[in-house]
């Protein structure tokens, strides 16, 4: 043990976690040493190199707090959470795919009535969203939650701007008995995933852009049935399939469809032009044990 060499490292790092009581935790970290050091040998990693790959992730930790998570930005932009997303969330074909969480969610986001505007006045155009959730077989499920977030015209989430003014394209609702919900938003644009930190400036070297098509996120929650991470995005983006985060799938493609000033769904009037977005969520039944 006190003559390790490049060939001999390995086996010795292996022979340490023999004692580790979790068998997960030593399958994980047997596998993880095994790839950190393949990865090394492949590419004979310079002592400059791994100096700049520390400080690069000290950077991501330094910039992560509670209202910004680069790690998950890291993640995602790497393709890691849409792989993890995936092997986790097989599902029938007829269920709503998952993709990835990202890093805006709330906890405690404001409840809402059905009908209600959850913009609260965020900036965008004005938009009312129909559906349903419903199980596998087609049955309506009662009163599931549903939390729903977006950025707003600027490309903006509430958290990422400075100051308190309270949670804005952001809440949490339930479907009635029948599976229905509605609310009102606002139409959802492209933006940029946050650029100005350490993921933004390994995507520039990169030669990629941050960009993600228009969507908006749901989590639904209901007993009984898998929680369903996801997002709709909107048909016509330019970046679907440019995705910086690489969470398009084409079953949660719809048409925001413009309406003229006038009538609007929830019995009022627009004096300006609006949209909807009507779509149903299938919900996969919780596996039993």
């Amino acid at each position: 043990m006190r003559n390790l060499d490049e060939d001999t490292i390995t086996q010795a790092v292996l022979a340490r976690h023999t004692g580790a009581a979790d068998p997960r935790l030593r399958e994980v970290m047997t596998s993880l040493v095994q790839h950190l050091h393949a990865f090394a040998r492949d590419i004979r990693l310079t002592e400059e190199e791994w100096f700049a790959g520390i400080r690069f992730l000290t950077e991501v930790g330094h910039i992560t707090d509670d209202k910004r998570q680069e790690f998950i930005l890291l993640s995602d932009t790497l393709g890691l959470s849409m792989l993890v997303t995936a092997l986790n969330n097989r599902k029938p074909r007829e269920c709503t795919e998952s993709t990835v969480f990202g890093p805006f969610h709330v906890e405690g986001a404001p409840e809402y009535p059905l009908g209600a505007d959850v913009a609260n006045g965020a900036r965008g155009e004005p938009c009312f969203v129909r559906g349903r959730v419903l199980g596998l077989d087609g049955a309506p499920v009662p009163n599931a939650e549903l939390q729903v977030w977006q950025a707003d015209a600027d490309g903006r989430y509430d958290v990422q701007y400075a100051g308190d003014h309270g949670h804005r394209a952001r809440g949490t609702l339930h479907a009635d008995a029948e599976g229905h919900f509605h609310f009102k938003s606002i139409r959802a644009e492209a933006y940029p995933i946050p650029h100005d930190g350490p993921v933004g400036r390994m995507l520039d070297a990169l030669g990629r852009h941050p960009w993600r098509p228009a969507h908006l996120h749901f989590m639904i929650t209901a007993p009984g049935f898998e929680r369903l991470i996801t997002h709709v995005f909107r048909d016509g983006d330019r970046y679907l399939d440019s995705d910086a985060v690489f969470g398009v799938r084409r079953s949660l493609i719809a048409d925001w469809v413009e309406h003229p000033p006038g009538p609007t769904p929830d019995g009022g009037i627009s004096e300006v032009p609006y949209y909807t977005l009507d779509f149903d969520f299938v919900l996969n039944p919780e596996r039993t044990a």
